[in-house]
C-alpha cells in the first residue's frame, strides 16, 4: 500500500524512533504530523523533512493532556483533512528496583506509556470509524513479553500496550477495517535510558556494553513495513531484537 498523501501523526517525534519514523514516512510521500514537547527539535525535524521535499506539521503536545490531543486533531484536520495513521511512540523508561520506591517515576510511566497511548487512540478512532479505514501503530517492547529485574513497572506498561493493541484489533479490524500493529523492540540506541535515575540500575546496565544495539532506523523500517502491506494483510505484531540479545 502506498503512503503517498497519507496523513500520519507521530508522537515522541523529537528524537529516536519517532524522529527516524517521521523522516522515513515523509520520504515515502506521507504528510507527517510531528508531536512532542520539545518544539525546537520538532522545528528542526520539519525543516529537514521539507528540504527533502516532504510535508510536515509541527504541533507541540504532551500525550498525557487530553486538551493537547484535541489541538493535535483540530490542527491536523485543518491542514490535512483527516487522520489515516497514528504512530503511538512517546514513552518513558526510568527503570528502577521496586524496593527503591521511585513512586513518582512509576506514575510518570503509567501516565505516558499507558494513558498517553489511550489518549492517542481515543483521538483518532472517530476518523477511522467514519472512513472505515486506518492504522494504529503502538510501540510496545520486548519488555511486553519478558520481565526483567528493575523493569517491573516498565514491563507492566508495555504488557498493557500489547494487550490494548490486540483488543483494538479485535474490535476495530472486522467492523471498521482498521489495522493495529504492536511494534516490540529489544535494546535500541535511543535517549530512553537517559531517564534512569536509580544508581543500582545504572550499574546493572553495564551488562549491555558488549551488545550491538538496534538503531532507531531499524524500528522505523519495521513500521514502514507494517504500513505498506496490501489492504487485505494486517501485520499485528513485530518483535525485533539485536542479534546478540539473549532476553
Amino acid at each position: 500500500m502506498s503512503l503517498q498523501n497519507k496523513n500520519i501523526i507521530v508522537t515522541g517525534a523529537s528524537s529516536g524512533i519517532g524522529e527516524a519514523t517521521a523522516k522515513t514516512l515523509a520520504k515515502a510521500g506521507a504528510n507527517v504530523v510531528l508531536t512532542a514537547r520539545r518544539t525546537d527539535r520538532l522545528k528542526e525535524l520539519k525543516d529537514t523533512i521539507e528540504k527533502d521535499g516532504g510535508k510536515a506539521l509541527v504541533i507541540t503536545a504532551d500525550v498525557t493532556s487530553k486538551d493537547d490531543w484535541k489541538d493535535v486533531i483540530e490542527q491536523t484536520h485543518k491542514t490535512f483533512g483527516k487522520v489515516d495513521v497514528l504512530v503511538n511512540n512517546a514513552g518513558l523508561m526510568p527503570l528502577s528496583f521496586i524496593e527503591n520506591l521511585k513512586v513518582d517515576e512509576w506514575d510518570k510511566m503509567v501516565d505516558v506509556n499507558i494513558k498517553g497511548v489511550l489518549n492517542g487512540v481515543a483521538s483518532v478512532v472517530p476518523d477511522m470509524k467514519e472512513q472505515k479505514s486506518g492504522h494504529i501503530i503502538n510501540i510496545s517492547s520486548v519488555a511486553g513479553r519478558k520481565i526483567m529485574p528493575a523493569g517491573a513497572v516498565y514491563c507492566a506498561t508495555k504488557y498493557a500496550v500489547r494487550a490494548l493493541s490486540e483488543g483494538i484489533r479485535l474490535e476495530m479490524g472486522p467492523k471498521y477495517n482498521t489495522k493495529v500493529t504492536s511494534i516490540e523492540p529489544g535494546f535500541v540506541s535511543t535517549e530512553l535510558t537517559d531517564t534512569i535515575t536509580d544508581e543500582d540500575v545504572k550499574d546493572m546496565m553495564s551488562q549491555f556494553e558488549d551488545l550491538t544495539p538496534l538503531q532507531a532506523q531499524d524500528i522505523a523500517d519495521s513500521i514502514y513495513y507494517a504500513l505498506t502491506q496490501p489492504e487485505h494483510s494486517s501485520v499485528n505484531e513485530i518483535l525485533i531484537r539485536p542479534t546478540n540479545q539473549e532476553l
